[in-house]
Order: structure tokens, then C-alpha cells, then sequence
């Protein structure tokens, strides 16, 4: 209340139009910002060839974007902001939510999971915790997003409107309890669905106005395409191409910053090696 946060901490020193825009965009839906990322997978491809004759480490595209997210984070951590009632907080640390698909069947249930970081991880702890937790989700196992949800949902349509609507008060007055926080997939630095798996194409998807999420990402499946190989000959090839849409809540920063950001981003991407050590230089967000 007044401000305080259990999952955040009140950025006092902003600047003045950054810190008008929340009062002039009063929702995430309002202040969505779209760009479609193109991933060349040519070193990627060859990383995980490399990982798997090498180290033994079966690597998924997903971990790399995982882990890229994670780094890119860790060095640019204005994106890791969020807003709440027209204030701009800082979070405590990398969340990434996930949702996944407990069979591969139109009847399987949806659930989604809540990974945390610090950012100093490299992409084999990354991968470690990823395939953990998407494994501990798998089946008939219920998480606390499961249950919060079967709560909500044993009563009447009404009520169900009723209870989510005094959940969102609370959490726009700093009052909902941790418990639920840490339990719900809306309050995280990043939600993440993964397309390519059901070999589906990229979407922008809306970023949700309930939870603090500041970026949705969606993963789509590879596809040949086109692209000039050699600038200094406009020589053209084909390349293999996976397409990410990324939506970002602009107003947790300026678009200099999240410009920068999403290329630094990319750049990891197709640089996957980078991920190979532990990032011993995480910058804090002053």
C-alpha cells in the first residue's frame, strides 16, 4: 500500500516525461509496442550440434531464448520495470512464466510455471532449471496456478467476476499477498509461449493488464526464407529463419532503450556461446 511492493521497489528517480506516460497510458493494452524479431539459426543449429557431440547437453532452441532473456536482462534491467496504479517499480529479480501444455492432446490441460533467476546463470543452469520444472508439470501434477485457479472457478460466474475483480484492487493498492504473487503467472518479468512446439507460426500476443508482466514473447516455427548472405555483393541465399513476436509495455522505458535492448538480444541469439559462462557482471537498476 501507499507504494510498497512485496515483488518490487518504487523507482523514485525517473524522468519527467517517463514518469507523466503511466498517467496518460493507464493500461498495458494502451502502451503495447510490437516488433517481430528474425533469428538466423544457422549458429544456433550449430551450437546444440556442438553441446550434444561435446557435452553431452540436449539443447533446445527454447533454452537458448530462455537464457538469452535471462542475460539480456541482467545487463539492460530497465526492462525487468513494471507498472502498477501509475507508479514505476524496479523487481526483485528474473522471472520468466511459461505456459505449457501437460500432453500434446486438444484434451490436455494448460498450466502455466514461473521460473526465477538472478542472472549471473549460464545456459546450462538455465536449461538445468527449465527442463526440471516443465517435467515436474507434465501429467496430472498440480502447481499453485492450478489450484489458485480451481479456487476461483468453483462458484458461480458472478462471484468468479467478483473475486477477480477485488483480486486486481488489491493488487493495484500493493495488497495482495506474496503467496499469490509468487503463484501467479501474470506477475513476472517476461511471459513466454512457445509456438514453434506445436509448429505454429510467431503471434503478437496482447500483454495481460492484470500482473505486473512487461514483455510477451512468442516463439514461432522455423521457415526457409530468402535473405542476403554477402552485403558487399547483394549476393542471396537461403537462410533458416525462426520469427519471434515480442510485445513491450513502453512505458517502463524509452524506446532508445528497448531498441537497444531487442538488438542486444538478437545478438546473443545467433551468438549463442556467449551463454556458455556465468555472468559475473549483472547491472543493478539504480
Amino acid at each position: 500500500m501507499l507504494g510498497f511492493r512485496s515483488d518490487g521497489k518504487k523507482v523514485k528517480n525517473i524522468d519527467p516525461v517517463m514518469r507523466l506516460v503511466p498517467h496518460i497510458m493507464f493500461d498495458r493494452n494502451d502502451a503495447m509496442v510490437m516488433q517481430l524479431q528474425e533469428i538466423d539459426c544457422e549458429n544456433m543449429d550449430k551450437y546444440i550440434l556442438d553441446k550434444r557431440k561435446n557435452e553431452g547437453l540436449r539443447l533446445t532452441y527454447m533454452d537458448i531464448v530462455m537464457a538469452s532473456f535471462v542475460r539480456v536482462v541482467s545487463l539492460r534491467p530497465k526492462l525487468n520495470r513494471f507498472i502498477v496504479n501509475g507508479r514505476i517499480y524496479k523487481r526483485n529479480n528474473i522471472q520468466i512464466s511459461l505456459a505449457v501444455k501437460k500432453k500434446l492432446t486438444d484434451q490436455a490441460e494448460e498450466t502455466t510455471i514461473k521460473l526465477t533467476f538472478d542472472g549471473t546463470e549460464s545456459i546450462k543452469e538455465v536449461m538445468e532449471k527449465v527442463h526440471q520444472t516443465v517435467k515436474e508439470n507434465k501429467g496430472d501434477i498440480q502447481n499453485d496456478t492450478d489450484n489458485i485457479a480451481k479456487i476461483l472457478t468453483r462458484v458461480p460466474n458472478l462471484l468468479i467476476k467478483i473475486m477477480v475483480r477485488f483480486l486486481m484492487w488489491l493488487d493495484k493498492h500493493g495488497m495482495l499477498p506474496k503467496s499469490v504473487i509468487d503463484a501467479s503467472p501474470f506477475h513476472t518479468s517476461i511471459f513466454l509461449v512457445n509456438l514453434k512446439s506445436i509448429k505454429m507460426e510467431t503471434v503478437y500476443h496482447h500483454i495481460y493488464n492484470f500482473g505486473t508482466t512487461g514483455i510477451f514473447v512468442s516463439m514461432g516455427k522455423e521457415t526457409m526464407e530468402p535473405k542476403v548472405i554477402n552485403p558487399l555483393t547483394n549476393e542471396v541465399g537461403v537462410k533458416k529463419i525462426m520469427k519471434m513476436g515480442i510485445v513491450v509495455d513502453e512505458r517502463i522505458s524509452d524506446g532508445l532503450y528497448n531498441s537497444l535492448s531487442l538488438r542486444e538480444f538478437k545478438k546473443i541469439m545467433e551468438n549463442p556461446y556467449i551463454l556458455d559462462e556465468k555472468n559475473d557482471n549483472v547491472v543493478l537498476d539504480d
